[in-house]
Formats: C-alpha cells, structure tokens, sequence
C-alpha cells in the first residue's frame, strides 16, 4: 500500500500569480519531504516543514495542483545521523520501504511532479517504493528536489530507469538554505516547462 496524504495546496501569497491556467492537464505533486533535524547550511537546525514540503507548496500555488505526501510505514529516527545511516543502509540494500495508505486516482494526472531531498546522491528509497508502485507510462514526471550542494545527483537517471515509459522533463534543484526565498525561482521554472 503506498502512503499518500492528498491536501489542496495552501492559500496564494501577496506576491506570488494566480494559479497557471492548465486545462488540458491535471498535476499531481507527490513528494517526500522530512520536517525534524536536518542539515542546512553547514549546521543541523530543526525543521518544523521539510524544505522539499516547502517547496511542494510553492509548486501546488504556481499549478494549482494537488498535494500528494510520500509517507514510509516506518518513520526515518529523529536524530538526523542516525537518519542518514538508516537512509544509506536502504539504498546500499537497494530496500523499498513500505508506504501508507493509498492512491486510487493516480490516472486522472497527466502531469506528476516528484519531490524529494537529495539522499547520498539520489531520491530516499521510499520515492522508488512510489515509483515503481503506481504507472506511469504516459505520463509526464517533473522531478524537483532540495540539497545541500549536491544538486540533482543521479536522481533524473533514476527516474528514467524506473519509469521508461514516462516523459522526464529538467528537474529543479534548490539548496535548501535558499527554500524559503524559492518562490519567483519556482514561477519561472514552471513557465519554461510549457506545460
């Protein structure tokens, strides 16, 4: 069962446009985000939203999309290396961590923008649970996700690899640091995909 908590995105900012119109396509932004302990900018600072969430919703107020959260069966610890240990353990044994609850509409999108923050070089494991659970042949996946440095990784490769039937447009790195003042960055990426 794979674990998806679907939301309406939040209510649009003073700065940010009016939902892009999109009526041939519907979006679905599904992403794995972890609030807590994580390491930004050189320090481990508590995160009450994960900096991959922040974004999503950002993404969710530029398309008028729907939120969809990737949430693993068992929760990452909270100290952040005991975290990253148990991340580069399931990616090292290639592992698929089972996820909660489930999608039933995932063929109403056309359009699946995929979030996730940068773990040892490509997406935490339960985004490939994800990944390989539901179809994606035909669809479009737009992946994004935030770093410390890294960037995209290997992660698009992936992707493809998983979902070779799939369209994989350029994804969208931020540092996570910069997240918070994303919002025009993440409008004008948006434009450029012509969705």
């Amino acid at each position: 069962m794979t674990a998806i908590v679907c939301e309406s995105p939040r209510g649009q900012s003073r700065e940010s446009k009016e939902p892009m119109e999109n009526k041939k396509q519907k979006c679905l932004i599904a992403y794995f985000s972890r609030a807590g302990y994580n390491y930004v900018s050189g320090a481990i600072i508590d995160l009450a939203v994960g900096n991959t969430e922040v974004l999503a919703r950002m993404i969710g107020d530029a398309t008028g999309g729907v939120l969809a959260r990737i949430i693993p069966n068992q929760a990452y610890p909270d100290d952040y290396h005991e975290a990253t240990r148990v991340a580069q353990s399931e990616l090292r044994m290639n592992a698929r961590p089972s996820l909660t609850l489930d999608i039933e509409n995932i063929g109403n999108y056309d359009v699946v923008f995929l979030g996730y923050p940068n773990w040892w070089g490509t997406m935490p494991m339960p985004v490939w649970t994800f990944l390989e659970q539901y179809g994606f042949a035909g669809k479009t996946i737009i992946p994004f996700c935030t770093h410390e440095g890294s960037g995209m990784g290997h992660s698009e490769r992936d992707i493809a690899t998983l979902c070779p039937q799939a369209k994989l447009k350029k994804g969208l790195a931020i540092q996570g640091a910069y997240v918070g003042s994303a919002r025009q960055l993440v409008q004008n990426w948006i434009q450029k995909i012509d969705l």
